[in-house]
Order: C-alpha cells, then sequence, then structure tokens
C-alpha cells in the first residue's frame, strides 16, 4: 500500500503540478482571447439564455432538457469540494488563494463553454433518438485520435469509483456519524438504495431529480451562509482585505508562473477553482451532450453559467464564512471540520447541522452526476453494451456501501490523480478544436441561433 502511495504521490505532483495548472488556466486565457473575452462581453446575452430560462420548461422527448443537462453537470460539480475543499486551499495557500480560485474560474467559464460547445457538435444519436457525447466523440470524431479519446474514457470510468463515488459516500457517512451517531454501515446501506432508485432509471430519472435537488441544496447552502455572513458583516471588508492583500504579497507572486514556482496562494487557489468546477477535466460535457439542445452554443452558456454557480457563488460563500470566522488563523482545523466551526460559531449547533445537511445533499448529488459519467465513459469503451451497464451500476452502488465503511485515504489519492488525468487528453481535443469553438461562436454572434442548429 506504501509503495502504491508514493508512486501515485509522484504521478499527482505532475498531474496537479505548476505546469498542468498552469495548461489548464492557459487554455481557459486562450479561449477567452479568441471569443473577446465572451464570458463578460456577452454576459447579458448568456445571462438571459440562461438565468432567463430557468422558468421556461422544454420539452426534451427522449433526451434531457439544457437545464436538466446543467443540473445533472452541477449536481456532480458540486460536491464535499465547495465545503470542505475551500476551507483546506485557505489553511494550505492563506486568504490569497481565493483570489487565485476566482481567476481559475473566470477563465474556466470558457474552457467549460468550449468543451460542451464540443460535447454538442460532435455527439452521436442511437437509433432511439438518444444523444451520446462527451470528449471521448469529439476527441474521435472531431480531433480523429481515437487511442486518446479511449484514454480519457478509461480514466473517467475509473475515477467515478472514486471521486464519484467512495470518497462521497465516506463523507456522508463521516458527517452522519459524527452529528447524529449512525453507524456508516447503515448509512452506506441507506444511501446505496437511494441512489440505486434514481440510477436505475438512467439519464431520464438522473435528470428529474437533479432538477429538483440542485436548486433546493443552492438555495438552502447559500442562504444560511449569507445568514452568517449578515451575523459577521463588520468583518467582510476585512475578509477581502487579507483576500487581494494575500494574493499580491511578495509571498504571494514571489516565484514564476510558467512550469516553474507558483506560490502556494496560487497553486491552491488554481487547484482548488479547477478542482471545484471540473471545467477542462471533460466530465460535464458528458450530461450537457445529452441534452435535447439543436444549439451547441447555446448549451455552451449554460457551461458557463455552472462554473459561475459552482465557484464564483457558492465557494466564495464557503471561502468568505470561513475568512470572517477567523478560525482558519491558527492552523488547529482544517477541511470540513473548519467550514463547520465557522457556521457554527455564528449559528450555534444548528450552523453544524445545516451544514451536514448541505454536505449530505452535496454529496448525494455528485455520486448520482458521476455514475452517468462513468456510465457513459464504459459505454464508449465497450460499444454501450447494455450487459456492461448493468454490472456498471451494480459495482457502483456496491462501492457506496465499502466507501462509507473504509479508511480512504489511498483511495482520495488514486482518485485525484485519475480525476486529474481525465484533463490531458481533453485539453489535447479543446485545442486541436479550438477553430471550430471559434467558428460556431462568431457565426452565431453574428448570424443568430438557427445558423449554428445541429440536425441530430
Amino acid at each position: 500500500m506504501d509503495k502504491i502511495a508514493s508512486i501515485n504521490n509522484i504521478i499527482n505532483s505532475f498531474v496537479w503540478g505548476p505546469f498542468m495548472l498552469a495548461l489548464l488556466v492557459g487554455t481557459g486565457i486562450y479561449i477567452s482571447v479568441r471569443t473577446n473575452f465572451l464570458q463578460v462581453s456577452k454576459i447579458a446575452l448568456w445571462s438571459k439564455l440562461t438565468l432567463g430560462a430557468l422558468g421556461k420548461k422544454k420539452e426534451s422527448g427522449v433526451n434531457v432538457s439544457p437545464f436538466q443537462a446543467v443540473a445533472t453537470a452541477l449536481a456532480a460539480t458540486v460536491g464535499t469540494g465547495n465545503i470542505a475543499g475551500i476551507a483546506t486551499a485557505i489553511v494550505a495557500g492563506g486568504p490569497g488563494a481565493v483570489f487565485w480560485m476566482w481567476v481559475s474560474a473566470f477563465f474556466g467559464m470558457m474552457t467549460k463553454y468550449a468543451e460542451v460547445v464540443l460535447a454538442v457538435k460532435f455527439r452521436e444519436t442511437n437509433k432511439d433518438g438518444v444523444h451520446y457525447g462527451g470528449p471521448m466523440y469529439y476527441i474521435s470524431n472531431g480531433a480523429k485520435l481515437p487511442w486518446l479519446a479511449c484514454l480519457f474514457a478509461f480514466f473517467c470510468t475509473f475515477a467515478s469509483f472514486g471521486i464519484g463515488n467512495m470518497t462521497q459516500a465516506n463523507s456522508i457517512a463521516s458527517a452522519v456519524s459524527s452529528n447524529f451517531g449512525v453507524a456508516p454501515l447503515v448509512t452506506g446501506v441507506v444511501l446505496a438504495v437511494l441512489v440505486a432508485l434514481v440510477i436505475v432509471g438512467g439519464i431520464k430519472r438522473i435528470a428529474s431529480v437533479t432538477e429538483l435537488l440542485v436548486p433546493f441544496m443552492a438555495i438552502l447552502y447559500i442562504t444560511i451562509a449569507l445568514v452568517v455572513l449578515i451575523i459577521n458583516f463588520s468583518r467582510i471588508p476585512a475578509a477581502f482585505g487579507e483576500i487581494f492583500s494575500s494574493a499580491f504579497s511578495l509571498r504571494s507572486v514571489g516565484g514564476g508562473i510558467m512550469g516553474y514556482v507558483i506560490t502556494r496562494a496560487m497553486r491552491f487557489g488554481f487547484a482548488r477553482g479547477v478542482f471545484s468546477n471540473e471545467a477542462g477535466l471533460g466530465s460535464a460535457p458528458i450530461v450537457h451532450a445529452a441534452s435535447s439542445t439543436k444549439n451547441p452554443v447555446e448549451q455552451g452558456f449554460w457551461g458557463i453559467f455552472e462554473v459561475f454557480v459552482d465557484t464564483i457563488i457558492i465557494c466564495s460563500l464557503t471561502a468568505l464564512v470561513v475568512l470572517t470566522s477567523g478560525l482558519y488563523v491558527d492552523g488547529k482545523l482544517d477541511g470540513a471540520a473548519l467550514t463547520s466551526a465557522a457556521f457554527s460559531g455564528s449559528l450555534g449547533r444548528f450552523g453544524g447541522i445545516a451544514l451536514t445537511f448541505a454536505l449530505v445533499c452535496f454529496a448525494f448529488s455528485t455520486l448520482v452526476g458521476w455514475s452517468y459519467y462513468g456510465e457513459r465513459a464504459l459505454g464508449y469503451l465497450t460499444g454501450n453494451n447494455k450487459t456492461m451497464g448493468y454490472l456498471y451500476k451494480a459495482v457502483f452502488i456496491a462501492c457506496i456501501v465499502i466507501g462509507s465503511t473504509m479508511e480512504l485515504t489511498l483511495v482520495w489519492g488514486i482518485s485525484d490523480t485519475l480525476n486529474g488525468l481525465m484533463a490531458i487528453p481533453n485539453l489535447i481535443g479543446i485545442l486541436i478544436l479550438s477553430g471550430t469553438v471559434f467558428t460556431l461562436t462568431k457565426k452565431y454572434l453574428l448570424d443568430g441561433r438557427d445558423s449554428v442548429r445541429m440536425n441530430d
């Protein structure tokens, strides 16, 4: 075990090291520049077509609606990292990490936009009219690199059992055990049954659950966080002062950037931002491709919206709650324990219980979202063999019980590495096909929505 952990640490140091983080953020910068910073210059347009369309019901047939697609993507994206990961970034990299998290999210909006556009553009449709897509399809059909597509699908399949399953189940079991005294095995069995009831119904049932769960859990968490910040209102200016002063202090920017020494604030801010919103990792495009939309650019706008909600709103609120609490200074608390203490410090026991409930919702939604990612990745490798699909779901459900009762330090490390390895073939595909993204975007902005509609 120690030898495996040692080898994984070596690989992980590269996967989440300066070069990869620079590549992830650099891809977002490149796409932002080539699209004239679409996330800002066309904010009124993409806001209208995302936020402005939330109340409109759209028929999706055998596929899912555009909002259901983004709800499922957010379900998989908004997880324990939004609660525990941000606290860890602050402890490890200082308050300045929050600023660099914002930077990664700003450019990550366009990375996510590009991969969603490509997922819809190069998706396939089976004889029943069901859409399949994601990085493995645009790498294979668009970039003409089927071996690289298989590599992505392989990493994604195995990552789904770790970061998308066992670690999330373990977080739920630990939180429920510490707050309510319920045995992890009991939590694991109940959780496995609930997840099974959702995922056996396929993407349509997953989407119908996430379109209700995601808005509920987001509103719940945002409301609780805002209450805490209202209580600590007088400390908010100081918190912002710490974020900016730490981000631009000599300690924070003293090192090189491109492949040399990224300071702790930048490293942990970039890494946590990417880990939280998954921009560039290639996971979310898998479900966006299942959307009923015929317009890749408009579905891409939902990708921008996704990063905005996950990082700019939810992660920022977590960061401000932690910073205004002041509990991060001595370094005695970290992760979920630090975030929980920050909420409890203002709201008493209710704060801890409310945060536990939010954590359970976040982790559960990640479980059901990632089950689809893994299933589709395996489907690509096996020619969408139905028997393998059923087997995958059975193993996925069993791993929930296993994950709830195990010490998962090694699993966390390996799944984190696999998650990062997904980004390499995905980013190669995005950069090779970036011209397609730019062409579709320009055509849409100049000629209107009908100019880039797909004929699935």
